[in-house]
Order: C-alpha cells, then structure tokens, then sequence
C-alpha cells in the first residue's frame, strides 16, 4: 500500500504538470488568436480584441504569424506523452485542434492569398464590430471607429501585396462589394452624427474619405487584375480531409458526409410534407404589423422560452443569463448592415448583459431568415439567442476550465443550435403553432442541403453559381440569400456542414449516453454538460463524457 503511494506521486505531480503545460500553451494561444483571428461576418468566432488592436496582414505579419505558430505546434506537441485525466484529454486535444484550425486557415483556405474579399472584410469587419452594441454610441467608440477607419488603406495594400493566387470568382465578390462601400461607410457615418461632437464628425468625414479613396484604388487594382484568372475555388478532397480530421475532429469521410445529408434532407422533406398536410387550410403566418410588434413579440417570447426550458427540465436557466432581446436597426448600423450577422451576441468581460439582434421593417420583400421572424420570432430565439449561440455562448464563457472559454469550431456551436430547434420542437414548444412547425422543418432542409453544397464547393463538383441556383430552388429561398450563401460557403469551407454534421454526433452521443447510464440517465443533466462545453467538438465532448460515467 506504502509503494503503492509513492509509486503513484510520480504520476500526479507529472499530471499537475501537464496540466499547467496545457493551460499555459492555452492561454498563451488564445491571447495571440486575439491579435492574429481574422475578422469575419460569422456571429459565433467573433472574439474580443486587445484595446488599441487593429489587423495586421502585411507579408510580415504573416510570416511572423507562421513563425509563432511553429513554435506553438513545437510546444503543444512536446506534452505529448503526459498521462490525462478525461478532462486533461479533452484539454489537450482541444489546443492541438486549435492549432490545426490556423493551419487550415493560413495553409489551405490560403483566404490572404486567394480571396480579395478577405481584405474588405479585414478593413471594415472591425468597424462593424465596434458598432454592434446598442445604443447610446459614446463617444470613445466613435473614436474607435475613426481609428479603425484610418487603417483601412494599410490593410488594402497589405492585400495588393499577398493576394498572388486570385480566384475568378472571388474577385468578382470583393468588387461587388466594394462597390457598396461608398453608400454604406457615407450613411453610417451620418448616422453617427447625432452621437459625435463637432471635433469627432469632422475627423470622421475625413477618415470615411480617405477609406473609401482606397477602396476604390483596390477595386481599380482588382478590375486589371480580373481577367484570365482561375476560376476554381476549391480547396480540394486533401485539404478537406485535413479539415474533417484535424480541425473539426469529424470522423467520417466528405463521401460520408454527402450520403449522410441526403437522407437528412429526405427525412426533412418528409416531415415538411406531411406537416403541410396535416395543417391544409390553415392560413398563413401573418407579417408583423411594425418593427415595435415585431421587436415586443420577440422579447415577449424569450421570457416564455425561458419557462419551457424549465419547466421542461430541458435545461438550467441561471438567472444570471442574459437576456436575448431585439431593437430595430439604428441609423449607423443599417448602411453596413451587410457585412455580417446582426446579432450581438456580448463577450467574456460582458457576461450578463443582453444580447441584441437587430431587425428591418417587417416586409413580405424580406429574406429568407428575416421574414420568418417577422412571422413568428421563435425559431430565431432558439437557435441564436435562447437556448441558442448566446445561452450557451455565455455558458461557457463562465467555464470553470480556462481553456474552454473559447470559441473553438463551429460544428460544435451551430451544431448544439440546430439540436435545439429539433429539441424544442418534438419537447412541444410549437404544439399550437403548426405553420411555425413548417418553418423549423425548412429550416432542417436547408441544414441538411447544406452539407451538400459544402461537400460540393469544397471538391469542385459546384461552382458559386451551381450551389447558388441549388438552394434557390431545393430549400427553397430568394435568390440574394442563396448567393450570399454560396459565397460564404464557398470561402469559408467546412463551416455549412457544421449545422447538420454536428447535430447528428449531438444525437449519437445523447444515444450513446442514454443506454449506457439506463435509468440513471438524466436529459437536464446531459444537457448542462452539453451547454457549458458547447465550445468543445462534439468527438471531445463524448469521450470525456462517457470516460467519466464510472466517476459518479
């Protein structure tokens, strides 16, 4: 028994330090990711920025970027042969999929090589950032503005200089948009107006001239440079293999996976048709009558999200939470409305607050999204706010481990909120509401269509406009939201399997964990374990999960 014990000191003092390697490596990682992520129109990888950050993609700073990521890869993989706990496990694995993440970004995606469009969203993503909050604008945030603003031409030419592997169509995206550029920055600058004093309004004139000058230069450098480039944006089965095994931690494989959204799409299909016609007769959802009824409803309705989910015992509902409300857009916010989700979703140092999403005037001319929560706000509220992105986004940003307080893979994150709309709806959240239920089944079409067009896109087998023209007539949608799809599809491959992918391993696993713990099973228990760690993949999640049953 004596040897026994000091045999085993050894291997908990080499745990404990294992342990501190990882969190160290961790938290080392995540603050640089904080300096180095790009930007994007994604609500969920949005992450917090030191102050005074602005991006740096010149030659240099990418070569520094790659430097320091060797160095990361050299550390993580020396912690290699430490003994784990589950927990250390999932650790462990967590950071080096975190690694191969920007691997995959910088060495396969290659969008600083291959997307001009990566650059307009690099100089003015940011801006977009600042301004998601809602108001008051104070105004250290109209300085924040006109500082990023001032940083737009550095970024442009920085893209002059690494963009030597263009893609046909991408080009084609970033001039479309720059084209926007010029209303947009000009109306949300007015809209600050009232916000900013005189000194503010006048530095802001200038910084709005002076990025809109250069993006007008990178549209003219991308016009003579369109001609006879390549026109496939691929990235190939290598690449995406490299993807499914390394970064989203997927185990199947992209031919898996296209056989795998086929029968999902069918089931959807099949439910869809069958909801349609047990409700034949039954009138359509009106529109909102206002933006107010809109906005009132949607926040009337989170309240009663809440009780389901509790009364239920679906899941814990910490009062602490925020709560996931709506405002219409703000004259500032609108013109640049199309450079991402207009959901503000808080942060880490703003856990507690509410969230917001911001909404147009209730129209039967809206988008495909916009005009169900126009219908009925519901859906959205599961999917994007409760218990969606933003319950289980603040979840886990009070994790007791550090490591996973981080956004980490969408699969896991997109996953968790199409799960939740298939949970609220067979738990009866939509009972009395049957044309709601048509909505969240076309909804799973598109999930499901979506695993396709990523596959497709990624492997060439789709061009833009053939996966644009597919879900405009499969879902089916408009066609601007089609397009607008298939493009960020497109340039961000492996981020449409997300949805139905990671729902799929969400209900393997609650199966799996279901039969293994027999009565002792308990749904609300399994779901807080799946809400907090909803930044981990599903694979992590599962395995720690499972290994630590006989600890109870």
């Amino acid at each position: 028994m004596i040897l026994s014990l000091l045999l085993a000191q050894p291997v908990a003092a080499q745990t404990a330090l294992e342990r501190s390697g990882v969190q160290a490596l961790g938290a080392d990682f995540w603050a640089w990711r904080a300096v180095t992520q790009p930007a994007t129109s994604d609500d969920v990888p949005r992450i917090e920025r030191p102050a005074g950050w602005a991006p740096d993609w010149t030659p240099a700073g990418v070569t520094a970027q790659k430097a320091k990521l060797a160095a990361f890869d050299a550390r993580w993989k020396a912690l290699a042969s430490a003994p784990r706990s589950p927990q250390e496990k999932t650790d462990y694995r967590l950071v080096g999929s975190a690694l191969a993440r920007v691997h995959w970004e910088l060495d396969h995606v290659a969008a600083w090589q291959r997307q001009p469009h990566f650059y307009v969203a690099q100089a003015i993503e940011p801006v977009f950032e600042v301004l998601l909050p809602p108001p008051p604008v104070e105004r250290a945030r109209i300085d924040e503005v006109i500082r990023l603003l001032g940083r737009v031409p550095a970024t442009l030419t920085a893209g002059r200089a690494n963009l030597t592997d263009m893609r046909g169509p991408f080009v084609a995206i970033a001039r479309a948009q720059i084209d926007e550029v010029p209303a947009s920055l000009n109306g949300m600058a007015a809209g600050l107006t009232p916000f900013a004093d005189a000194a503010q309004a006048a530095k802001l004139k200038v910084a709005v001239a002076a990025a809109i000058e250069a993006f007008a230069e990178f549209g003219a450098y991308l016009k003579a440079k369109q001609g006879g480039l390549p026109a496939k944006t691929a990235v190939g089965a290598d690449a995406y293999r490299f993807f499914l095994d390394q970064v989203a931690l997927i185990p199947h494989a992209p031919e898996e996976l296209l056989v795998m959204g086929r029968q999902e799409w069918a089931r959807a299909v099949l439910f869809e048709t069958l909801e349609r016609n047990r409700n034949r007769g039954a009138a359509e959802l009106p529109i909102g009558a206002s933006i107010g009824a809109v906005t009132a409803r949607l926040d009337a309705e989170e309240l009663k999200v809440r009780r389901f989910l509790t009364e239920q015992r679906l899941l814990t509902v910490p009062d602490w939470v925020g709560h996931y409300n709506a405002l219409p857009f703000p004259a500032y916010l609108a013109p640049i409305g199309w450079l991402g989700r207009t959901f503000d979703l808080t942060g880490p140092s703003r856990v507690g607050q509410n969230a917001t999403v911001y909404l147009p005037d209730p129209s039967p001319k809206l988008g495909y999204f916009n005009l169900s929560i126009t219908r009925d706000p519901r859906p959205i509220i599961v999917h994007e706010g409760v218990p969606g992105h933003f319950f289980q986004l603040s979840l886990g940003w009070k994790h007791p481990d550090p490591l996973r307080r981080h956004y980490y893979d969408s699969a896991a994150n997109e996953g968790t909120g199409f799960y939740a709309e298939e949970m609220m709806l067979q738990a009866g959240l939509w009972a009395d509401a049957p044309k709601t239920r048509e909505i969240i089944y076309n909804f799973a079409r598109l999930r499901a269509l979506r695993v396709e067009v990523d596959v497709k896109l990624a492997l060439g087998a789709f061009s833009i406009a053939q996966a644009a023209d597919y879900l405009e007539k499969t879902v089916p949608m408009d066609r601007a939201t089609a397009l607008e799809e298939a493009a960020f599809f497109a340039a961000a491959p492996g981020q449409a399997i997300s949805y139905q992918i990671g729902k799929m391993q969400t209900l393997e696993f609650l199966a799996e964990a279901r039969i293994r713990e027999g009565h002792a099973f308990d749904l609300r228990r399994f779901h807080d374990f799946l809400w907090l760690n909803g930044n981990v993949p599903i694979a992590l999640q599962r395995d720690e999960y499972l290994a630590t049953l006989g600890e109870r």
